[in-house]
């Protein structure tokens, strides 16, 4: 349980950094960090990370396609956390 503690801490500082350096490279129109890294960070257990760093850096959230793939990748690990708590995964 430890390890998957960790696992999650370190995907979501991942996240959080990677999306913060994004804003700064939007903010100096720089070659960007592709939405896909984002989302795969995301998917992977980083959409806490990827949250913050949106309400934080006021990030993507105007950006509708965006929000709406990432509220699709939230749906997805609800489902996925729910039938493994009731072990039908």
């Amino acid at each position: 349980m430890e390890v998957l503690l960790l696992y999650f801490l370190f995907v979501n500082v991942l996240e959080f950094i990677i999306t913060g350096y994004d804003k700064f490279l939007a903010r100096k129109q720089k070659r960007r960090i592709p939405e896909n890294t984002l989302f795969f960070l995301a998917f992977i257990g980083g959409s806490i990370g990827l949250l913050t760093a949106m309400l934080i850096f006021s990030h993507k959230t105007a950006k509708t396609s965006f929000i709406i793939k990432f509220i699709g990748i939230i749906l997805i690990q609800i489902v996925i956390i729910y039938l493994t708590i009731n072990h039908k995964i």
